[in-house]
């Protein structure tokens, strides 16, 4: 049986894990804003990072498939390897990368095109040459969202409900099969029907994808996440620094943390 201990916010004894990653040091501009900060992304599971505002959840998911490049001043000190392979190398396509390690963002954000144009935006981008209708509907199949769109998939995608169209988002993220899904809040917008859709899905399309989710919700990452980050932050020259306070097994984390940090911010005394 894989054990999963904790040292120093750090993890051993993990088994395949898909995506190791090392934030040394994470930089905007001057701004120190993720330090020290060890995260492995374990095949077939969900990981959750959780901690208050500011505490860099949402730059350490971004970093693992480089969309932080597209901020400027953004500058990363460590080491993202996927498959062994150092994503920040210099001959490493961002673009390519995120064909293998896609994206779902906080707000749904279908583009101004049909249903079947969302999803295949992807394939099309890749110049996929098998056929492209069939992987659609595998998609959206996938997304549980096929049967309430088959008839429709001409419609523009910003027809849909909210809850829909994150699952449209959902379905254009895994058309080009990435090996991880990277979500990003993905319920924060949704009423309490779609999140628990939404949520469904997510234990669902682990049998196939790896997932890591930021998510504010402390009752979401205990219901969908094996493993769970709790990251902090502190005040720091220049602003609010986030790291990795402590990451294990879901059920550890809330019910026996191993800090104090963890345990204050679990009970509600985090301040």
């Amino acid at each position: 049986m894989t054990t999963i201990a904790t040292t120093n916010g750090r993890m051993t004894g993990m088994k395949d894990v898909v995506i190791d990653c090392h934030l040394k040091q994470v930089f905007y501009g001057q701004f120190l804003a993720v330090r020290d900060s060890d995260v492995p992304i374990e095949k077939g599971k969900i990981t959750g990072f959780i901690g208050p505002s500011g505490c860099g959840k949402s730059t350490v998911l971004r970093s693992l498939n480089r969309m932080n490049d597209l901020i400027q001043g953004f500058r990363f000190e460590g080491h993202v390897h996927f498959h062994g392979q150092d994503v920040y190398a210099r001959d490493v396509d961002p673009v390519v990368l995120r064909r293998y390690i896609g994206m779902v963002f906080q707000q749904p954000n279908p583009f101004q095109m049909s249903i079947f144009d969302n999803v295949a935006f992807g394939l099309k981008l890749n110049r996929y040459r098998g056929h492209v209708a069939d992987r659609v509907e595998q998609a959206l199949t996938r997304a549980a969202l096929w049967d309430e769109v088959k008839d429709k998939l001409k419609n523009n995608g910003l027809s849909l409900s909210g809850g829909q169209q994150q699952r449209l988002c959902i379905a254009r993220a895994i058309a080009t099969e990435p090996s991880v899904l990277l979500m990003d809040e993905p319920c924060s917008a949704l009423d309490p029907i779609a999140t628990r859709r939404v949520e469904e899905l997510m234990v669902q399309l682990k049998q196939k994808y790896t997932i890591a989710i930021v998510t504010h919700n402390m009752q979401q990452a205990m219901r969908v996440a094996d493993t769970t980050a709790f990251f902090s932050v502190e005040m720091s020259k220049g602003g609010r620094t986030g790291y990795l306070v402590e990451m294990g097994p879901t059920q550890q984390v809330f019910e026996n943390p191993q800090e104090k940090l963890t345990k204050d911010y679990i009970s509600g005394q985090f301040s």
